[in-house]
């Protein structure tokens, strides 16, 4: 009871602090997910043993560039390609049998990609025609949240496959189905209320994100048991790091990024 009880305790927290820093201004947001950024990057680095500060110099120069001064679509293309292509490389790493992540050096590159470049994305996504679409970044997170919350409710009444037993053996198949069909309700009803984009592409962009932000997870816990460690940190009690608590969302954000373009060019 007591763990339950800090657990939904901190979870409130992050909540509160995270809906503050939306709707008291786009600056509190963009500083708030700067310093989440760093957080994870920190606790990355000791899951895969990386030494030096450079990451976080690095990480920090690329965040104020593409936040503040780089207003040029092929520049922020180019970030984007990217991320998107260590990301790929690193389902590849998931879905391997190879516990080693690279060489120094490219775990120098997957952590600015994987980590700032989510990051980095995550907080250009409400940025629409010039004006901060609090609602949309908003509905992503519920989205989010819905899918993390349902998939375990799910799983713990109903979960009998595993989904992955070598990498993370309490997730189950029926969890992660759980967890996605009401990802996808949620997204039906932020679309009657929400017109930045229709119901449809909500839709679309909910089956994005819970698709990667599924993948996300559990490509962090493969990073875990690979490090031989149950959290990657214990900055939020009851649940672990800051990289525990994004993991979804930092991974599925360029994915979702990629989705809202093609939405405003189809459009």
């Amino acid at each position: 009871m007591r763990e339950i009880f800090r657990r939904a305790l901190t979870g409130a927290v992050y909540i509160i602090l995270l809906l503050s820093a939306v709707f008291l201004s786009s600056d509190a947001f963009d500083f708030l997910f700067m310093t989440f950024g760093l957080a994870c990057l920190y606790e990355y680095k000791r899951l895969v043993q990386l030494r030096g500060y450079h990451i976080f110099l690095a990480y920090l120069t690329l965040w104020w560039a593409y936040i503040y001064l780089v207003h040029d679509l092929s520049l922020i293309y180019v970030l984007l390609f990217l991320t998107v292509m260590v990301d790929c490389t690193l389902l590849f790493f998931l879905f391997s049998k190879n516990k080693n992540l690279f060489s120094t050096f490219r775990k120098f590159v997957v952590g600015l990609f994987y980590i700032g470049g989510g990051c980095i994305f995550l907080t250009m996504i409400p940025y629409k025609d010039d004006d901060f679409a609090k609602l949309l970044i908003m509905g992503i997170f519920i989205l989010i949240w819905v899918n993390d919350t349902f998939a375990y409710l799910v799983g713990s009444l109903l979960g009998r496959t595993k989904l992955y037993p070598s990498i993370s053996p309490k997730k189950t198949v029926e969890g992660t189905v759980g967890g996605f069909i009401f990802a996808m309700g949620a997204a039906y009803i932020i679309g009657k209320y929400e017109s930045i984009i229709s119901p449809m592409q909500w839709m679309i962009l909910a089956i994005v994100i819970v698709i990667f932000g599924s993948l996300g997870d559990l490509l962090e816990s493969k990073l875990k048991r690979t490090a031989g460690v149950k959290d990657s940190g214990a900055i939020l009690p009851g649940h672990g790091g800051m990289l525990d608590r994004l993991d979804s969302l930092i991974f599925a954000a360029p994915f979702a990024y990629v989705t809202l373009i093609i939405f405003a060019y189809v459009s």
